[in-house]
């Protein structure tokens, strides 16, 4: 888990941000989690791996602004994914997703990648260094309640 999410993110920054630069700038958007900030009980070493991933972003925000390079990184909530399919819509954790977020729904695909094309279109040229919640506001409450996978 820590080698996708943070090795991962690292390798991709180093081989992609000297291309950007000789290109003239660029705009780069990683993909965190709510589980980056927010605790996730039972989801082991995946938290720091999305945690590692914002630390990644805002540095190299820092280092590669002079040179015209862009990056931020988005955290989203539950998403209706693949993934996202072995949680049952009438379990205890499905509620808990749904009763912790004010919209009151799960979030689309097309939701997160309204918030990454803004962020890598022209529109955005002042935003780097960023982390943004894009959870139907579940992080303004809390992480999901996993406890009934872990009985077992």
């Amino acid at each position: 888990m820590l080698r996708l999410n943070i090795v991962g993110t690292f390798l991709t920054l180093k081989h992609c941000l000297p291309a950007m630069v000789a290109a003239g700038g660029g705009a780069v958007v990683a993909i965190s989690s709510i589980a980056g900030h927010l605790t996730h009980r039972f989801f082991g070493a995946y938290p720091a791996g999305k945690a590692g991933i914002e630390e990644l972003v805002r540095n190299a925000a820092d280092e590669y602004g002079a040179d015209g390079v862009r990056c931020n990184a988005v955290r989203p909530g539950f998403v209706a994914t693949e993934i996202m399919e072995a949680i049952p819509r009438d379990s205890s954790i499905y509620q808990s997703y749904v009763s912790n977020s004010p919209l009151g729904r799960l979030g689309e695909p097309e939701d997160v990648a309204a918030l990454v094309h803004f962020l890598v279109s022209p529109a955005a040229r002042w935003i780097t260094g960023a982390v943004i919640d894009c959870d139907g506001g579940q992080s303004l409450r809390s992480g999901p309640d996993y406890a009934p996978f872990s009985a077992g």
